[in-house]
């Protein structure tokens, strides 16, 4: 699927979601923006510490939002970006909880980006799970589930576990990912609400595990199938 393709489809995805908008209901919704900061932290663990970012950029309105998303992992020892992911996401609400999403993903982590689409689901789940199911389309597509839970120890101590499932649905050598191989990230940070929630520094543990082919071609690399992190950072909104 080339780049121009691709694109066409993702304008596709993006106006079914967003539908009819008249200049009325324009005026009418009040303008929203913000940034938030989910993920800001240093990762101390083997075979090298990993500075990572998470964060959204939103602008729009309770009925349509366009969201810039980020995330990135930097290894010190290698001195480069394992992974560096931007998604420009149209989100529009589906339910009281749900909003679809679709867009556009590029990944930079080395030589040529990659570009895809992504579809998906993003919003609240029971007992006040937030959720995200995404599926990208491209030539290497894939599956990325993600689920976080706050518990509030006290109203300004926080403890946050979060999972992450991502699978590809072929081989992908250049990602060195094997089809149907997945990985998983599990991790819990305890957090500290210092200036209500726009900053929340946290410390906490990080643990990644690959498995089946992805783990094999991880081994043949002379890497580790898992690394299990301690991190530092901290949450911010604006």
């Amino acid at each position: 699927m080339n780049r121009k393709s691709l694109v066409k489809i993702c304008f596709l995805f993006a106006g079914i979601i967003s539908g009819p908008m008249t200049a009325t209901s324009a005026k009418a919704e009040p303008l929203i923006y913000g940034i938030q900061i989910e993920q800001a932290e240093y990762r101390v663990g083997s075979p090298t510490d990993v500075f990572a970012w998470d964060f959204d950029a939103l602008i729009g309105t309770d009925e349509l939002k366009f969201v810039w998303r980020s995330e990135a992992e930097y290894a010190f020892t290698e001195d480069k970006f394992e992974t560096l992911e931007n998604q420009l996401r149209l989100q529009k609400p589906i339910s009281d909880f749900f909003d679809a999403v679709a867009g556009i993903r590029v990944d930079t982590p080395s030589g040529k980006d990659r570009v895809q689409g992504v579809v998906g689901l993003h919003g609240l789940a029971k007992q006040f799970v937030e959720v995200d199911a995404d599926l990208f389309v491209g030539d290497h597509p894939s599956i990325r589930l993600e689920a976080e839970y706050e518990v509030l120890i006290t109203n300004r101590l926080i403890v946050t576990p979060s999972i992450e499932f991502d699978m590809p649905l072929n081989d992908d050598a250049e990602f060195d990912r094997g089809a149907f191989a997945p990985t998983l990230e599990v991790g819990v940070r305890a957090g500290y609400d210092l200036i209500d929630r726009a900053f929340s520094p946290y410390v906490g543990v990080h643990y990644e595990r690959s498995f089946g082919k992805t783990a094999n071609i991880r081994r043949s690399g002379g890497e580790d199938a898992g690394s299990l992190f301690f991190v530092a950072g901290a949450r911010m909104l604006f």
